[in-house]
């Protein structure tokens, strides 16, 4: 048990209070945010940057509010600067660590692009995630079905999934087995709560 009598899953990895919404929730779905030496706030997606780490959940109006009530300031207990759009440059930094997680997933044999090749790692159960561009065509999209206790990931547009190819656009991809997967469907649900 956690503090406050609630059953935490083990899994889920150390815990981080919402400055918005009071909530303790696993870090996976929270932005840790930190406080430069120029007193401005900066987002840090990959949680390395020094300093005491403010949370906000991985959503866009919670960043929203956050800014707009002056939470960071309370949250830091001094003045700071928020920077004008701060949601929108959350989302394109969780846009580009996403891209680049996918980016070494097919370097590393771990994702496969095309249609042809996505069904083949589905029949053969290769697959643990299923990737569709939210811009390709829903026809093409319905003849595929995530994969059975899988994951799916619908929020990319085939241009930014075929930066992460190196290609134009990519409407279909899946991702093995392999350490990055998990790791690519944990960034991608923070980037959804971003776009949603």
């Amino acid at each position: 048990m956690s503090r406050g009598g609630q059953n935490r899953d083990p899994e889920a990895g150390p815990e981080r209070k919402c400055i918005v919404t009071g909530e303790s929730q696993p870090k996976g779905g929270l932005i840790r945010f930190v406080v430069g030496p120029d007193g401005s706030v900066f987002p840090d997606i990959l949680e390395k940057l020094p300093g005491r780490g403010i949370w906000v959940s991985a959503d866009r109006a919670a960043i929203e509010t956050a800014a707009k009530k002056k939470l960071f300031s309370r949250a830091a207990k001094q003045p700071v600067t928020v920077p004008d759009g701060l949601a929108d440059m959350v989302e394109k930094l969780l846009l580009r660590h996403v891209t680049d997680l996918l980016a070494l997933a097919r370097k590393s044999g771990d994702a496969v692009t095309g249609y042809e090749k996505v069904k083949d790692w589905l029949a053969k159960e290769e697959a643990t995630t299923l990737i569709q561009a939210s811009d390709g065509s829903g026809r093409g999209k319905s003849k595929l079905s995530t994969p059975y206790k899988g994951h799916y990931i619908g929020w990319l547009t085939q241009n930014e999934l075929g930066l992460a190819f190196g290609r134009e656009f990519v409407i279909h991809a899946a991702l093995g087995t392999g350490g990055l997967s998990k790791r690519v469907v944990e960034e991608a649900a923070r980037l959804k709560g971003m776009r949603a």
